[in-house]
């Protein structure tokens, strides 16, 4: 038998020291499956608002989530409603009349997209007004009267929940 050269030898040694891995998915698949399940499923618990740079929420003793609203945000300049700009703060503040003519036409549009269920139609619309702390009350009033005269009387306060309560 003649002599095996060294590349032949290396190749012998590779083949011999090489091992097959034998991958079993079932049992990946399934600890991937719990994982997505999870998370999931502890993502949907938490609701929270999310509140713009510009809008500095008070402190309070909040105990209830958040329910599903239409959203009024008082953020800088603008008024946003569900995001969208409706009218401008100084405008809306320095007007002679209580009730904010562009944030009426917007919250009539969005309960004219919406229809109320025939039970729940003496409740009226809720509505999350999402306003900096140092507002003005004279703007606090139009707003609320506004959402009055549309229809949206259930009327919440987003607020920041106090640490260590």
């Amino acid at each position: 038998m003649a002599a095996a050269s060294g590349i032949e030898r290396r190749a012998a040694r590779r083949a011999r020291n090489q091992t097959l891995v034998d991958l079993n998915l079932v049992s990946l698949i399934d600890v991937f499956t719990i994982l997505i399940f999870f998370l999931l499923s502890s993502a949907g618990g938490v609701e929270t608002l999310v509140s713009p740079k510009a809008v500095q929420l008070p402190l309070a003793h909040a105990e209830q989530a958040p329910q599903p609203a239409v959203v009024i945000v008082v953020a800088g300049d603008d008024i946003l409603v569900d995001g969208r700009r409706v009218a401008r703060v100084a405008d809306a503040a320095g007007a002679a009349d209580d009730r904010i003519p562009a944030l009426r036409s917007a919250l009539d549009a969005l309960a004219a997209r919406a229809p109320l269920r025939s039970e729940n139609a003496g409740a009226g619309r809720a509505v999350t007004l999402m306003a900096d702390k140092d507002i003005p009350y004279r703007l606090l009033r139009k707003l609320l009267a506004t959402c009055a005269d549309a229809g949206y009387v259930d009327v919440a306060f987003a607020v920041r929940k106090k640490e260590g309560v």
